[in-house]
């Protein structure tokens, strides 16, 4: 059963077959594509036997052959793989009695992974202390769901809302300045990102937590943000690193990074961009110093946002019928496999 919030009453809604791997089924295509392959042969087949010539000789030659039973081994064949594409997109019907209800709000994590994240004004890095406060925030909000999304010079969806935490902690423990080749920092463009995770339909529930140290930020990250609180979207932002700056190292040469004149690059934290996001969506600013703080305050901020009850389908045991589907595909191609091509010719 999954349920959805009305009028403060959770409402059981009846699940029906799903299919877990959706996208396979561009898989069917192929089939149209193996149709007109045989049909190719077919006339390929046709030309031959003209060019032979004689048509009395032809028949002789052939006298073995079906081809009604080529046609039937081509249709198992297609049957075969198309029992196949359904497996691989794993039908599935959730048992009623399983479905975990939790009740929690929507939260996507935008963390800053440029270059300028692996500065050490804060030990032992900007980015792994951002880390290290991404995992104990996760730890306080167990029954919310978390989406990840990394940004550098260009912004990427890592993860999806998901309340599967573990997951979530495994794509935070590997984030890095290589998720994101392309380097900067578009705070706006990781709003709209964060923003697109959430159902357009809800007005509540929805917060972005921003962890960047604001350095090199465009000019549309303000407006974005504005723009998101008219959505119901809270902008909580946590600035990394310190006003003074300090250098970058360079994880390929081991030295400092410099830009193109040969001037040592220093990275410091641009606070007023991050204060202003916040500040536009009813959110919080804090300066990470100590994770505990930063997590007990960004708590709080979000608990002033009302929770709705959701089912947590990653909880559920589901009755799959791969195996069902699997086990189709190889009856038919076992049955194609002893469909002899030649026809019994009486003597």
């Amino acid at each position: 059963m999954a349920y959805y919030l009305s009028n403060q009453l959770i409402i059981p809604i009846k699940l029906t077959l799903q299919f877990q791997n959706k996208d396979f089924v561009l898989l069917f295509a192929a089939i149209g594509i193996l149709v007109l392959l045989f049909l190719a042969l077919l006339q390929w087949k046709r030309k031959v036997k003209k060019r032979m010539g004689d048509e009395r000789l032809v028949k002789v030659l052939t006298v073995g052959y079906s081809p009604v039973k080529f046609a039937v081994k081509f249709i198992c064949i297609c049957i075969a793989f198309a029992f196949g594409i359904v497996a691989v997109m794993n039908p599935r019907k959730p048992g009623a009695s399983d479905s975990t209800i939790r009740k929690g709000i929507d939260v996507a994590i935008a963390l800053d992974v440029s270059k300028s994240m692996l500065a050490t004004d804060l030990q032992p890095s900007r980015l792994e202390r951002a880390r290290q406060f991404i995992g104990k925030l996760m730890t306080e909000m167990p029954n919310d769901r978390i989406a990840l999304v990394l940004f550098a010079g260009k912004a990427y969806l890592q993860m999806p809302l998901t309340v599967d935490h573990g997951a979530a902690k495994m794509f935070v423990a590997s984030a890095g300045p290589d998720a994101v080749p392309q380097q900067g920092t578009v705070i706006g463009e990781a709003l709209t990102m964060s923003a697109k995770v959430f159902n357009p339909a809800e007005r509540r529930y929805k917060a972005v937590i921003l962890i960047s140290d604001g350095e090199g930020h465009d000019e549309e990250a303000v407006k974005t943000a504005t723009s998101l609180a008219e959505e119901g979207v809270m902008i909580n932002t946590i600035g990394i690193g310190s006003p003074e700056g300090t250098t970058i190292p360079d994880p390929a040469t081991g030295d400092v990074k410099k830009d193109e004149t040969g001037v040592t690059v220093i990275s410091k934290l641009n606070e007023q961009v991050l204060k202003d996001i916040a500040q536009q969506t009813n959110g919080v600013y804090i300066r990470l110093e100590g994770s505990d703080e930063a997590v007990r305050m960004v708590k709080s901020q979000l608990s002033q946002i009302e929770t709705k009850a959701f089912s947590d389908v990653s909880q559920m045991n589901f009755k799959t019928y791969y195996m069902w589907l699997a086990l189709g595909m190889f009856v038919f191609l076992l049955v194609e496999f002893f469909i002899p091509e030649r026809k019994k010719v009486i003597a």
